[in-house]
């Protein structure tokens, strides 16, 4: 175990980097708690307060949000005290103002909380879903993220050292530990901008290992580094004389090579990467600390004052308390299982994989260990099978291609520096040497595929393509990257919400790499497909990132303002009324297509009128162009994958009503397929929820936003901003209520009253969805990771019936709500300028509503400010539902007369 290590120091106040900082959003007296001021309050939780050191502002908001929303929640599943739970409280408030004083750890030890138990509570806060706003949640996955890694660093750091160090002496072991991880932590936190990247972490952890192991006598260390270390270490070749000293620059840190060598192998760590980052960040760092020159171990009172202050600045949690077991860090149970199995070989059977967890160092070594063997033979050069396939072109490409090539190149590794670290521009450079081996192996792969196909060696037009160059390439380095930082997505599965205002880059994540190269998620959609058929040696992890890849893009990325998308939808649409992107009468047809990347990227712009009977049959003499491949082949995927999220929804919510499915499907595809300006900047999640509840407003069945939010945000790969900021109009953004009241309703309110007439539209054909080879299994759906649908049975239980159009679509709630909700709704209606003002402001700049406010009565509702003037809409759907409720009211006392006669 590692030596006991004292607690951190005192507190100071400094300011907090990333989103949160430490300014008080009060001034004058305000920035001291005021206890007096808060009578109303808990004592116990104005006593807290103080010991937080909370402002006035923060302790009011606090206390709005205990009362609110935590206070009346279930505490069943809440096995937390109300002092942990005020503190919670306090804390996101403070995240909320950019109020922090005190440092997270700090924060811990007051209320008594780990850092998993605090994002646990966090989370079971949540319940009324507009409890933790879009920033609090980042700020907590980020230190749960940057948790994650450090606490697998340090296990790793324990396992290593116990294998390097011998050191009898337990305080001098002691102090070799505290030394040794403390270094590490400043040298991660000073030099890495992305701290989460566990890949480069873990290279620097070896550089600090090596750092101090060649510093210690033979007789201190184990094998094999006993054997590798030499006496000869500490006396480098050469030295400079004291007379120019003072003239000459820091000499560099020494590398031994044996002994890195040797820490790499133990650590399946690349060598040539280790030694970039020792010589790049390592050397770097030991410079801007003064111990470049170090002959002997560093002073542990040094190295911890500078974290000390790295430490305050951040008001992160203090990792140096993982030395001694400090329960603030303490993981749960499982987290300690994940990270200290290791794999185990077969001993058996050499062609037999056995599945053993692993710990997620190894884990991501392992893959990068396959990926490079992978590309031994290739060259970040075309082969000679590429340049003969150059010189068959009409037009030769090969300058053009090696041009941007190399222009490309420099982007990335300008933009992975800006992103993980200025001193790391050699790993981009290397990341993108992996990327061109990989995009010149998949691109003869994929030529000699279409020349067997198509029987001609002539591809000038696909080789002089940039757009399916730079998309190849852009995958091929996705591989790359994903395999180094790891197969997961950006804010949880969709990246960047549409207008989201981004900091600096601190992750690689896809689409981080379209970003990079300046590419239209629509053209990198192309490219996936063809991509994993032409590289067999991906791996089945990596198979699976590059369709979530192509999930995001159909979801949200490539619907963005500037896509290409609409373009060809706009062209679809003026070539008459009965083109379409794909016609619904294909939807139950099986998915299946012959399309190459060189069929889409070289596909017509303008489709025809008449789209042939299938997609690969070529077009007969004296007819026109055949429809836009890439679009027919989008949609057909798009429409499969918006019923499976349609149904996975469904199944969570409304399995007593089966009936409804088909219904809502039919409101959604006809949306997709007409009405695709309103995916502009959104996601398509957002228009499942809304068809969702239109279709249940319109059929009478209780389905509340609340309560579809609360089951969505429980599906996999989602993002509460989803349904928490959402585009209404040109860079304003509101909650999904609001978008539904303001945007889609008003746009398909027509269409969605007709399915309450008694002669509905017809129904949209059910997708075919491929069948699994087991019988009755059920199918995985698209963007999750083990969430499978099964067929629903049908259920005996009957729709209730209403009368048409006697239902308001406006989501308020049960009742038609207060007079003010409606004239709320009818002046951002009728307001020409959709200037949004909100009377609280008294006319000040329209503001974005952060949090998706439910009332603890059940009602939905868009927000609570008020304004004047009604619609005509309004009041008519108002007379509408008043009169139906008076004819309910004389039916019943008609019926209740029948059965009581008077006598």
């Amino acid at each position: 175990m590692p030596p006991k290590k004292r607690s951190s120091g005192t507190p100071q106040k400094k300011e907090l980097k990333g989103s949160l900082k430490s300014q008080s959003p009060d001034s004058g007296d305000s920035a001291v708690l005021s206890p007096e001021r808060h009578k109303d309050k808990d004592p116990e939780f104005v006593f807290l307060s103080e010991e937080l050191q909370s402002t006035n502002t923060i302790c009011d908001h606090a206390w709005r949000i205990w009362e609110r929303e935590i206070r009346s929640i279930d505490k069943t599943n809440m096995p937390y005290s109300n002092r942990q739970q005020w503190g919670a409280c306090l804390f996101i408030a403070a995240m909320e103002l950019e109020g922090i004083n005190l440092t997270f750890t700090q924060f811990l030890k007051a209320v008594g909380l780990s850092v998993k138990q605090f994002i646990s509570l966090v989370r079971k806060m949540d319940v009324n879903v507009d409890t933790i706003s879009p920033k609090v949640n980042s700020a907590v996955t980020r230190l749960e993220n940057k948790y994650d890694v450090t606490l697998a660093l340090y296990q790793r750091f324990v396992k290593t050292c116990e294998k390097i160090f011998a050191e009898p002496d337990d305080a001098k072991r002691k102090e070799l530990w505290e030394s040794s991880w403390t270094m590490f932590l400043l040298a991660k936190g000073t030099f890495l901008q992305m701290e989460d990247d566990l890949v480069i972490s873990f290279q620097l952890l070896l550089c600090v290992l090596e750092f101090f192991a060649k510093r210690l006598t033979p007789s201190l260390l184990q094998s094999p580094y006993k054997s590798v270390v030499s006496s000869s270490t500490l006396s480098p070749p050469t030295r400079t004389s004291r007379r120019n000293q003072g003239k000459s620059k820091p000499r560099p840190a020494e590398m031994d090579m044996l002994l890195l060598e040797t820490l790499c192998k133990e650590g399946d760590c690349s060598v040539d990467e280790v030694k970039n980052v020792y010589q790049s960040t390592f050397c770097a760092f030991l410079d801007s600390v003064g111990l470049s020159g170090l002959q002997g171990l560093p002073p542990m009172e040094a190295l911890s004052k500078l974290y000390e202050e790295l430490y305050q600045k951040s008001k992160d949690f203090d990792a140096r308390l993982f030395l001694s077991e400090d329960e603030t860090l303490s993981p749960n149970k499982i987290e300690v299982s994940k990270v200290e199995v290791t794999p185990r070989k077969n001993l058996f059977a050499e062609d037999i994989a056995i599945p053993v967890p692993q710990t997620p160092i190894r884990a991501a070594m392992t893959s990068i260990q396959q990926l490079r063997g992978d590309l031994t033979s290739g060259s970040d050069q075309p082969s000679s099978n590429l340049l003969v396939y150059y010189k068959n072109c009409t037009v030769d490409p090969s300058g053009e291609i090696k041009k941007r090539v190399e222009e490309l190149g420099e982007v990335f590794i300008q933009r992975f520096a800006q992103a993980v670290g200025q001193h790391c521009e050699g790993l981009g450079r290397k990341r993108f040497y992996l990327g061109a081996q990989l995009y010149y192996k998949v691109m003869e792969s994929m030529l000699k595929s279409e020349e067997k196909r198509l029987s001609v060696q002539n591809f000038s037009k696909l080789l002089n393509n940039a757009a399916f160059h730079t998309s190849l390439l852009a995958c091929a380095l996705e591989v790359v990257i994903a395999t180094y930082v790891g197969s997961s997505l950006k804010n949880g599965g969709f990246g960047c919400s549409s207008g989201a205002s981004d900091s600096v880059e601190s992750d690689l994540c896809f689409p981080w790499i379209l970003s990079v190269f300046q590419l239209p998620a629509f053209d990198f959609y192309k490219v996936i497909e063809s991509f994993i058929k032409a590289e067999p040696t991906l791996k089945h992890d990596m198979v699976k990132h590059l369709e979530q890849c192509e999930h995001v893009i159909m979801e949200s990325l490539a619907w963005r303002a500037d896509s290409p998308l609409f373009d060809l939808l706009k062209q679809s649409r003026e070539e008459g009324p009965g083109e379409q992107a794909e016609p619904p009468a294909t939807l139950n047809q099986p998915l299946h297509h012959n399309h190459t990347a060189a069929d889409l990227y070289l596909s017509p712009v303008r489709p025809c009128r008449q789209p042939p009977v299938m997609d690969a049959e070529p077009p007969t003499p004296g007819t026109r162009a055949p429809r836009s491949n890439s679009l027919s082949l989008f949609y057909k995927k798009l429409y499969r994958m918006a019923y499976l999220r349609l149904k996975m929804l469904f199944s969570n919510l409304l399995t007593s009503h089966p009936e409804m499915e088909p219904i809502i499907w039919t409101l959604l595809q006809h949306t997709l397929q007409n009405e695709y300006e309103l995916m502009r900047d959104r996601h398509l999640d957002q228009l499942i929820m809304s068809a969702m509840y239109a279709i249940c407003k319109v059929k009478n069945v209780d389905l509340r936003f609340k309560t579809i939010v609360t089951a969505y945000k429980e599906l996999p790969n989602t993002n509460q901003e989803t349904f928490k900021r959402v585009l209404i109009r040109e860079g304003q953004y509101d909650s999904i209520i609001v978008f539904y009241n303001l945007v889609f309703m008003q746009k398909l309110k027509t269409n969605i009253l007709q399915y309450s007439s008694p002669r509905p539209p017809p129904l949209s054909p059910i997708p075919h969805i491929p069948c699994s080879p087991y019988k009755n299994s059920p199918l995985r759906v698209p963007g999750s990771n083990n969430v499978y649908v099964s067929p629903l049975k049908s259920s005996r239980v009957s729709p209730l019936v209403m009368t048409p159009r006697s239902r308001i679509l406006i989501s308020i709630g049960e009742s038609f709500g207060s007079a003010d909700k409606f004239q709320k709704i009818n002046q951002m209606v009728s307001s020409s300028d959709w200037s949004l003002k909100r009377s609280l402001d008294g006319g000040s700049a329209p503001k974005p509503l952060k949090r998706l406010r439910f009332d603890m009565d059940g009602q939905d509702e868009a927000d609570g400010s008020k304004s004047s003037g009604e619609s005509a809409l309004i009041q008519k759907l108002a007379e509408m539902s008043s009169t139906r409720s008076r004819m309910q009211e004389q039916k019943l006392k008609e019926e209740s007369d029948k059965d009581h006669p008077e006598p």
